[in-house]
């Protein structure tokens, strides 16, 4: 949802000279092509679905009504190709604001959760779900909380929790560069 992270501030709209903004906003940058993608989208799967829909069934071999349907086959398509178009064009304009997400990423210390509940079940520390789900469900987790938390599970080898506390939001990715170098030997 491009729209919602322009929202957010993930990402700021390149401005186009000449380019017309909000009516009642002058400041604002509208994201009138990711909006054109959408409704032409949301047009070209109506007439998709409908096509999908009817195609398949015929009443008593009598049913003339195919042909009227598949003459729209290529309105749909056309509003496909047109929203495909709008999202690229949208897309050109972005700008990713690297230090808003490098902020967002920082308040998340949550997402460290995962590796750390998989380490206490490596380790055979019981319900790690549980007690996670204790410490960071409705609560703001910080940096500190954190630390304070891994320091205090019982049955972890402080090897371990000297790694786990290595782990910032920013640097866990757990192997997703590998798997990304690798996906083309899987397809």
């Amino acid at each position: 949802d491009v729209w919602g992270y322009i929202s957010l501030g993930y990402f700021k709209q390149r401005t186009i000279a000449g380019e017309v903004g909000s009516s009642t906003m002058p400041h604002k940058v509208n994201p009138i092509d990711f909006e054109n993608s959408e409704g032409n989208l949301g047009l070209a799967n109506a007439l998709m679905d409908h096509l999908i829909n009817k195609l398949p069934i015929s009443r008593w071999q009598r049913d003339l009504t195919d042909s009227t349907v598949l003459r729209n086959l290529g309105v749909g398509i056309g509003h496909a190709l047109l929203a495909y178009a709008a999202s690229l064009k949208g897309i050109s304009k972005l700008q990713i604001d690297t230090a808003r997400l490098a902020a967002d990423l920082d308040n998340s210390w949550e997402v460290l959760a995962e590796p750390i509940q998989t380490v206490m079940r490596r380790y055979g520390v019981p319900e790690p779900y549980e007690k996670l789900k204790a410490f960071t469900r409705g609560q703001r987790v910080t940096q500190e909380s954190m630390m304070t938390f891994v320091d205090g599970i019982d049955g972890l080898p402080q090897p371990a929790k000297e790694q786990l506390k290595k782990l910032t939001p920013a640097n866990y990715i757990g192997n997703a560069a590998q798997q990304a170098t690798s996906l083309p030997h899987h397809l």
